[in-house]
């Protein structure tokens, strides 16, 4: 209780400060507020009090022959100058604004800008501790104090001078550094609004900004300090700023929370196994109907991935609709030329029509190639190249750039004939003929995927309306995804497309909730587009991502949106399985 009215009393003194300090500002000052401290001190007490926080004394005030001494360090502290002990010369500085003040007890001494005192009128050494007499000091401190006899209490108000930013010698001002919340207070996980209120006296701009302590968001209750500096283009330096955050013990967003609600999209929430395997596990699949598209065949042209010598890689026979997918690494020790060979083996020309494809220059990284050219095949940019193939002859209907011993390459072709044409991806160190698909061998099977298959689209209509619990769909785990069957015509054997590539997946939800939508990586190194609603998302926007290393943002709806729709194709040379997590999003005010 007795604190309590000590508080109350403290918080009424500070008011009546508050006022008298706008009452004795002359009008000509400079439009900057001044901050005032007030201080009490009991004699012989170890207790003591500045603005409403309670400090203890390790030396308190004390009465030397009549005259009130009070503690040097702490008053220096308090007030905002140095107090400091001089090892090599054995004396105290002290700095109060416009003063240079040195006390030396071995000699009985105390040089005030360069004018002596003697130290015993002025200071004392009590238990090891340096007091100075108060009616001196205050003079130099820029502070009124009074002493209440009935308490035997030392109070002293103590305004701060401002400090100035004009440089006489530059002509120019320091820039002012300051800053606010837009609101005094903020919840656990509520994103912090700062409202920058930093200026250039001279006009000349901000060049730049250095914060300290400065978060999005906090997840603890408490006060936490920010400060800024700032700098303009002179390289002047303005004086410290520092603020506070206050947060109060109520709950916005837990830290799991806040990046999945507030990272835009294409954003990655960086994540630890600890973090996944708790929230991220045992999410409940998302309900969905799967339909698998029939009407263009897929050749896919993947084994051997790294040749070793010319030959013909993959061979078969299209008619109508197909996609033609290869992708391959140069392990020769030499330059390779690689084409797509069209033979018409009827008596009949017969037309093959390019209508969407996607390429890519040779690279030595794999990652890249395969996310390149996905995203240009997903694009699905208008393409009207026909090539019409004479009866018994052998056209080249794609030749890539030549590619060097470790580069890989990836193409897409989806592809339009009015009749039956024989496809053969090779590859070649000579000039390429018309006779060359005929020539060269048919290289053997080396463990990747190779084979005609009649699926090359699967569409999933999901339904992402109501669901109340973080749900998922994972592409790529031969369980719930299962891997699309075809043969192999050049070994005569039924295979499957491991890991579907050259295979489009549509997604599509009517209707769907507030959520967001985000990837993880299960498999191993991945990189590649997912095409939302239109727009291409590069995951991730640089680099790769690798296996339960945290997730990107692909897309986030308001519920107000008829529909959602995801395409997307796996890119070469990343690993699957990988998961759409669906995450519901709450309203939050």
């Amino acid at each position: 209780m007795k604190f309590q009215a000590l508080k109350k009393e403290i918080t009424v003194m500070l008011a009546l400060m508050v006022f008298l300090a706008s009452a004795i500002t002359a009008p000509a000052a400079q439009a900057v507020s001044s901050s005032a401290s007030f201080i009490l001190l009991y004699i012989d007490k170890s207790e003591a009090f500045v603005n409403d926080q309670q400090i203890h004394l390790e030396s308190p005030s004390t009465i030397i022959n009549g005259s009130t001494y009070v503690p040097a360090k702490f008053l220096g502290d308090t007030m905002g100058f140095a107090v400091e002990w001089n090892e090599a010369s054995r004396t105290i500085q002290m700095t109060p604004p416009g003063y240079n003040i040195i006390l030396d007890a071995d000699h009985k001494s105390v040089t005030t800008n360069g004018v002596d005192t003697p130290f015993n009128t002025v200071a004392a050494i009590v238990n090891g501790k340096l007091m100075v007499k108060l009616t001196w000091l205050a003079d130099y401190m820029g502070a009124k104090y009074t002493y209440n006899n009935e308490l035997r209490r030392v109070e002293i108000v103590h305004f701060k001078n401002p400090e100035g930013v004009y440089i006489d010698q530059d002509s120019n001002s320091r820039p002012v550094a300051k800053f606010t919340t837009a609101k005094p207070t903020y919840r656990i996980g509520e994103p912090v609004k700062y409202l920058d209120l930093s200026y250039d006296p001279d006009a000349e701009g901000i060049a730049s900004y250095e914060w300290t302590g400065k978060q999005e968001a906090f997840f603890k209750a408490g006060k936490y300090p920010v400060t800024l500096t700032v700098k303009d283009g002179h390289g002047h330096v303005s004086p410290l700023f520092k603020s506070y955050v206050t947060i109060v013990d109520e709950t916005y967003l837990t830290e799991i929370e806040y990046p999945i609600y507030t990272k835009p999209v294409g954003g990655f929430i960086k994540s630890d196994w600890g973090t996944i395997w708790a929230h991220f596990n045992d999410m409940l699949p998302l309900p969905k109907k799967v339909t698998e598209v029939a009407g263009r065949t897929l050749l896919v042209s993947d084994s051997p991935e790294e040749f070793t010598e010319k030959g013909i890689l993959y061979r078969d026979n299209i008619n109508g609709k197909a996609r033609l997918y290869a992708d391959h690494i140069n392990g020769t020790k030499q330059k390779m030329t690689m084409a797509i060979f069209a033979t018409n083996n009827s008596d009949k020309p017969v037309m093959i029509k390019t209508t969407n494809k996607g390429e890519v220059y040779p690279s030595v990284y794999a990652n890249l190639i395969g996310s390149e050219a996905s995203v240009d095949f997903l694009l699905q940019n208008v393409y009207t190249d026909v090539l019409t193939v004479p009866p018994h002859e052998t056209y080249i209907y794609a030749k890539l750039p030549d590619f060097y011993p470790g580069q890989g390459v990836n193409l897409f072709y989806d592809v339009e004939t009015d009749g039956e044409l024989q496809i053969s991806f090779g590859v070649t160190d000579q000039r390429l003929t018309p006779t060359t698909a005929q020539e060269l061998p048919l290289l053997g099977f080396t463990g990747h995927v190779r084979g005609t298959f009649p699926i090359s689209e699967i569409k999933w209509d999901i339904d992402a309306s109501s669901f109340t619990k973080t749900s998922v769909l994972t592409i790529g785990d031969n369980k719930t995804d299962p891997f699309v069957k075809g043969y192999d015509v050049m070994r005569k054997q039924n295979v499957e497309n491991g890991g579907n590539y050259g295979v489009v997946y549509k997604i599509h939800a009517d209707k769907p909730r507030k959520m967001a939508v985000m990837i993880m990586a299960k498999g191993g190194v991945f990189k590649g587009p997912f095409k939302i609603n239109g727009e291409i998302i590069p995951v991730p926007y640089s680099g790769v991502i690798t296996a339960f290393d945290g997730m990107e943002v692909l897309a986030r709806t308001t519920g107000t949106e008829d529909a959602l729709d995801i395409e997307f194709t796996p890119p070469a040379g990343s690993a699957f399985p990988i998961d759409l997590i669906f995450y519901p999003l709450d309203e939050k005010k």
